[in-house]
């Protein structure tokens, strides 16, 4: 069995904040992001996209990129919208969502753009 570590992920240390459970592997590579969008549209999810500034990573509220992208297909349209969210928002971190209308919940969420910590 392998050893629990502590991440040493700070409030008062912004660099080192954690959000969802895939911000503890290494960052994800554009195509481990496509396999992540695949997987969404593949199982019926809508994809859709937020942000928000860094000093408020842990509020509950992060700002809507457009509506979601309900019934889409198209991984590159999807990641197209995620590239056009972090280019119109540099420094905040983009999210990308896929929301299960069966189960009326968040069935994937992960931040695929990190913004600038200071």
């Amino acid at each position: 069995m392998s050893e629990m570590r502590d991440y040493k992920s700070r409030l008062s240390d912004p660099a080192s904040r954690k959000f969802g459970t895939f911000s503890y592997l290494p960052a994800m590579t554009p195509e481990r992001i496509r396999k992540q969008v695949e997987f969404i549209v593949k199982r019926g999810w809508a994809p859709a996209l937020e942000h928000t500034e860094p000093s408020h990573l842990m509020d509950d509220y992060w700002y809507m990129w457009k509506l979601p992208l309900f019934g889409e297909t198209d991984v590159d349209r999807v990641l197209a919208e995620a590239e056009a969210c972090h280019k119109a928002n540099p420094n905040n971190h983009v999210r990308l969502v896929g929301y299960d209308k069966l189960k009326q919940t968040q069935g994937a969420a992960m931040v695929v753009f990190r913004g600038k910590t200071v």
